[in-house]
């Protein structure tokens, strides 16, 4: 968050089953399935600027978390580390899925970056 320029913000962070993610991506976006981490800015849309310090919600999926970190051989921990870097670039208006090819390289090379300084690997 200090490198993102938002260390003074707050962020609530949700861990679920998939069938609690299912449903609030249901609920809330429409879209009938489960998904690995999911982001709700408190920062857009009219009362966006209620309370600027918090920026939103992140809530994950432990349960797709875990399944994917065993079919990519990587550490569990890693991986939540990684959803929690992408939900608060989502928070932060960085975007994958309705943005321009240069906006989702961007978004993924930041994450990429953010998780390499987490880790304390030689950013590549």
């Amino acid at each position: 968050m200090k490198y993102l320029y938002c260390s003074n913000k707050v962020i609530s962070l949700l861990f679920v089953d998939n069938r609690e993610i299912r449903e609030i991506n249901r609920r809330y976006l429409n879209r009938d399935y489960p998904t690995n981490v999911l982001a709700f800015s408190l920062t857009e849309g009219e009362f966006g600027d209620i309370n600027p310090d918090i920026l939103g919600d992140i809530v994950i999926s432990a349960e797709t978390a875990f399944k994917d970190a065993v079919e990519s051989g990587i550490e569990f921990n890693d991986e939540l580390a990684f959803l929690m870097i992408h939900g608060v670039l989502h928070l932060l208006n960085y975007d994958h899925s309705t943005a321009s090819v240069e906006k989702t390289q961007e978004m993924k090379r930041k994450e990429q970056e953010l998780f390499y300084m987490l880790k304390g690997y030689e950013i590549q």
